[in-house]
């Protein structure tokens, strides 16, 4: 139950150091514990693991304890040395380049008082330097996303080898699998040494084990030598259930910010009352367009007013601007973090009280892993849905028999946005204000983006009222010009309500 007594398993004395001393750790979680010593008698593991209980030290310790253990030089800070890029001895594979980023930073704490050597590779960054700086520095232990990872053991000048492989890592292999790196993962197994010449530990966790990871897992993982390891006991209640969730309903869609920035504006009101916590919240949204125009509407019109600082991250981003934001938002302690989906899994943000999704989540699972990201580590949090009456019916379809409370408070949720200016509520006509400076083609990319998941039963709805936000809301003469190409290939050809 304590990481001091790791030790006495085998545990080399340096990485216990590390996880007492350096790193502060005392007690394993529930997940450590079920899973780690299992793992340090080289078990091949499949594991479901929730977010946020401590799983990343679970797989790295063993990983690292079995790499010292078939080389007991590496355990000294001089074999750092003699690390080569052609002699990794252990992969963590997963499947966003955030993620990816911070199990290396946590492996990098781990392994401080030993000789390995950590490196990343992931896409949206230069390979040339990534592989200068790793066949400079060498690399022991390899933190990398799939499809970058293929593409360096497929080429042959990229001096990326790993012939004495000792163990590797699929973290959120659910999630892989639902971005489609299945091509990837199977070419990466077979490029990797051959298991019957070259041992190797694998240990896979995943949130559910749907039929693919199980396929996937036959492919990986020694039938005669693995355990399936459950760590959510059926009476656990899933950490969404201790959540408070709220779904405020919106007449369309040229409400839905309004009522956002309303739902911010009271929580950020009630955090500052005596005795409340620093409010921090993160806001995911439908699409990149939406991302950038939100995030630019709230740093416009809320931003003084409200107090509390704003960041957007998205894949568009370059991977620079991606990570600044993400260790920028990690280390406020009050702030808010509009996204998309890059964010929504594993991700370990530390004290965030608030998770507002704005749109119909892609399904039932994304929305759980959204929620995930606050009631973190048994800390209190709550969640917000914000839909327009087109989402609401798949919304109850996908989230039946889940805690949602409706909240009727927000008053902008059902205000007439084509009656004068001076009759509407202020927070709807700041947002329709600063909207209406916003450059043409950012709200075509925001319109057009809002046409992605919906279907010929809700298409028109959808196409209504977006023309009665963009025409009443916004005081424009049409709604944003669509090609009849572009019109026909959505499926969108006979809709009304559209300007073709």
């Amino acid at each position: 139950t304590r990481f001091a007594e790791l030790d006495a398993l085998g545990v080399h004395p340096n990485l216990v150091k590390s996880i007492t001393q350096g790193m502060g750790y005392e007690t394993l979680s529930p997940v450590q514990s079920k899973t780690i010593v299992q793992a340090l008698n080289g078990t091949d593991l499949v594991a479901q693991a929730k977010t946020g209980t401590g799983k990343t030290l679970a797989f790295l310790m063993p990983v690292l304890q079995r790499m010292l253990q078939e080389d007991p030089s590496l355990a000294t800070r001089k074999a750092r040395y003699n690390a080569r890029s052609d002699d990794i001895r252990g992969i963590v594979l997963s499947p966003t380049r955030e993620l990816a980023e911070q199990i290396a930073v946590e492996a990098e704490k781990l392994v401080a008082g030993t000789g390995l050597v950590v490196q990343r590779a992931v896409g949206g960054t230069q390979k040339g330097l990534m592989l200068e700086r790793t066949r400079r520095q060498g690399c022991h232990l390899l933190v990398a996303t799939p499809g970058r990872l293929n593409d360096l053991l497929e080429d042959p000048r990229s001096g990326i080898r790993a012939p004495n492989l000792a163990a590797i890592v699929l973290d959120e292999a659910d999630r892989m699998l639902d971005v489609g790196f299945q091509r990837e993962l199977q070419e990466i197994v077979d490029k990797l040494p051959d298991v019957r010449e070259k041992p190797r530990q694998t240990l896979l966790f995943s949130a559910t084990i749907p039929k693919d990871v199980v396929q996937l897992a036959r492919q990986w993982v020694r039938p005669d030598n693995f355990d399936f390891i459950q760590t959510i006991s059926q009476g656990d209640a899933p950490t969404h259930e201790k959540v408070q969730q709220h779904i405020v309903p919106c007449r369309g869609w040229g409400n839905v910010l309004p009522a956002l920035y309303e739902v911010l504006g009271k929580e950020i009101e009630s955090a500052q009352q005596p005795g409340g916590q620093p409010f921090k919240a993160m806001v995911f949204l439908p699409s990149l367009a939406i991302v950038d125009l939100v995030a630019e509407t709230y740093h416009d019109g809320f931003r003084s007013a409200y107090g509390v600082p704003g960041l957007r991250i998205h894949s568009k981003l370059t991977q620079s601007q991606r990570t600044r934001a993400a260790e920028k938002f990690r280390n406020m302690k009050t702030g808010i973090l509009f996204s998309s989906d890059v964010t929504a899994r594993g991700m370990d943000f530390p004290n965030v009280t608030h998770v507002i999704q704005v749109g119909a989540p892609p399904d039932r699972e994304q929305y759980i892993h959204r929620l995930g990201r606050t009631g973190r580590q048994d800390k209190t949090g709550q969640g917000w849905l914000i839909l327009s009456q087109v989402d609401i019916p798949v919304c109850r379809s996908d989230l039946r028999g889940l805690p949602i409370v409706p909240n009727r408070e927000i008053e902008s949720a059902e205000a007439e946005l084509g009656v004068d200016p001076a009759e509407r509520l202020q927070v709807v006509n700041t947002t329709m204000d600063i909207l209406k400076d916003v450059p043409r083609s950012a709200l075509s990319a925001a319109y057009m983006s809002l046409f992605a998941r919906v279907n010929r039963s809700n298409a028109e709805d959808r196409a209504l009222e977006l023309r009665e936000w963009f025409v009443d809301g916004l005081g424009l003469e049409n709604t944003p010009a669509m090609r009849k190409s572009v019109a026909q290939k959505l499926g969108l050809g006979n809709v009304r309500g559209l300007n073709i």
